[in-house]
This record gives structure tokens, sequence and C-alpha cells, in this order.
């Protein structure tokens, strides 16, 4: 593993959460840097079988020749049907870090963070058309202010909406740095970086389609995990923590379970233990773990 590519985030939490059965089935759905999959490889036996995706293409450079490890560069919204390309109808746990890595953040090219100055891009996945780019030179009024106030939180979301209109009016915004010129007035210094921050996050979430996929991801992850096996997510806004958190309390995405004619309700897991977050030892190592959120839940 490359450790400058994305330290794995509760690692001993999440692979403790597994259950690992040294013989079973297990999908790490964001290989990333590939650290909690090493893990979990360390923990199972020959017979024992782990496949990891990723969309980065980047990514590959950090896979594993272990004759039990399967790499598959897809999103893993595709999981369920690249498990059934490889013979695989079940597996024994499921695990996925939804946080953007840190080479992906550290790589300017990349477009992801405001401290570089880059073309806008944010893909995952470099083949996709949309980017950031063409989001914030394309959509208008009503579809960017959206985005910004429901994935960001931005409270201004309709003045910065404008503020950007007004600006691509007069010259194309191709760069973070285009972009930073125009929203640093908005904000006083000491807001800045934390509305930036927000803001970029928006427009990432939007590129990469990213509530969607997660919403893909989760209701798949009922259909192939085992009656006892495990589903472990690392989440770090509090839009994926609400998904995860309602999937396995509700068994959907709504506040309450769906209940039959009868009144009786159907969720397909049981939560384990209390959400975990990072001690104080792992915040000191690694600052970027600080917003993650550890779910666990078996299957019922």
């Amino acid at each position: 593993m490359k450790s400058d590519y994305h330290l794995p985030v509760l690692l001993k939490e999440s692979i403790n959460g597994l259950k690992i059965d040294d013989e079973g089935i297990y999908v790490d759905a964001t290989f990333g840097g590939g650290g909690h999959s090493l893990e979990i490889l360390k923990s199972l036996s020959k017979k024992g079988r782990l496949v990891s995706f990723d969309q980065d293409p980047d990514s590959i450079n950090n896979s594993y020749e272990e004759s039990n490890f399967y790499f598959v560069n897809e999103n893993f919204k595709y999981m369920k049907r690249f498990l059934k390309n490889l013979g695989f109808s079940k597996v024994n746990g499921i695990l996925a870090d939804l946080g953007v890595s840190s080479f992906q953040i550290n790589t300017p090219a990349r477009g992801f963070s405001y401290r570089y100055d880059a073309a806008l891009d944010m893909r995952m996945n470099k083949n996709n058309t949309l980017d950031a780019m063409k989001v914030i030179n394309s959509y208008n009024h009503e579809n960017l202010s959206k985005i910004l106030f429901e994935y960001g939180d931005i409270k201004n979301s309709k003045k910065i909406s404008e503020e950007i209109i007004k600006a691509r009016t007069l010259n194309k915004i191709n760069t973070t740095f285009d972009l930073n010129k125009i929203l640093k007035p908005l904000y006083p210094e000491r807001y800045l970086n934390k509305n930036l921050s927000r803001i970029y996050q928006a427009i990432r979430i939007e590129v990469n389609k990213e509530l969607d996929v997660l919403k893909s991801f989760l209701e798949q992850t009922s259909e192939l995990l085992l009656p006892g096996g495990r589903l472990c997510v690392i989440s770090y806004h509090s839009l994926e923590d609400r998904m995860v958190k309602r999937y396995i309390t509700n068994g959907n995405f709504s506040t309450t379970a769906e209940k039959d004619l009868y009144g009786n309700s159907s969720v397909p897991f049981k939560k384990i233990g209390k959400m975990i977050q990072p001690s104080a030892v792992e915040l000191k190592e690694n600052i970027r773990s600080r917003s993650a959120k550890l779910r666990i839940a078996e299957k019922i």
C-alpha cells in the first residue's frame, strides 16, 4: 500500500466489525490505497476470497497479486453485477470507506481541492463526461443553488449561484482559482476555508452522483450478504451518514420502516453497537479522519 495514497481510517474498528470468517467471501467497495483490503487479506486463509472495487484508474497501482484477491476497476454501484461475473452470489461481509482519498485531494490535476490552481474536474472516474467545469459553467441558477444548499449546506446558495452565473457570462470559469476568485469576496477571511470546503464538497457530490451511488450500493448489500454477514460503512458528512443510518434502521431511506397490511415491518439488518468515531490517537496521526463515522450492521 502506498502510504501517501490514503491512510486507512478506523482500520482496526472496521475490520473487527466485519467479524471475519477466514474462509469467507468479502468485499471492499472502496479500495483506494488498499489499506482496508490488506487487513482483510491478512485475516483470510487461502480458501477465503476478497473482491475490491475502485473506479479510479490510479488505484490499480495499489493492487495485490494474491491468488484469493480480485480487483475490479469499476464503481461499486455495479457491485452485484461484477460479483456475479466472478461467481459470487452471496458474501460474508462488505466494507465501504466513502471518503475521497488523500491522493486524489493532493493531486492538483484532479481538481478536488480549492488549495491548488487546477482545471475544475473532481471526477473520481476520469472517463465520466460530467466534470466540475461543466457543472459550474452550464447549470442554471435553480440547479446550481440547489446542489450548493442540499449537498454543502450553504445558506447563501442563491447568492453564490448568482455570482457564478454573472461571472461566467463574462469569462468561462476554467480553474479552481477562477472559482475561488468569485467566492472569496462573499465570506469573511476566518470563515472562507470552511465554506470553500463545503462548496467544493457539494460540486464533487454532484459530479460523481455520490448519493445516488450510495443508495444503489446500500440496496445491493441487503441482497448480497448472507444471514449473519456484516456491513461496515465509514461516512464523512451528514448526508451520507443519514442515508446509512436510515437504511440500517429502517431498510429504506425514510424516517420509518415500511409495513405490510398487517403492520409488520421487514428490516434486513440489525444494528451492531453504537456509531464509532476515530480515537484521539488516530485524530493526531491523521487529521482527515476527524469527520469519519463508522456504522456496523448484521444481516438478519
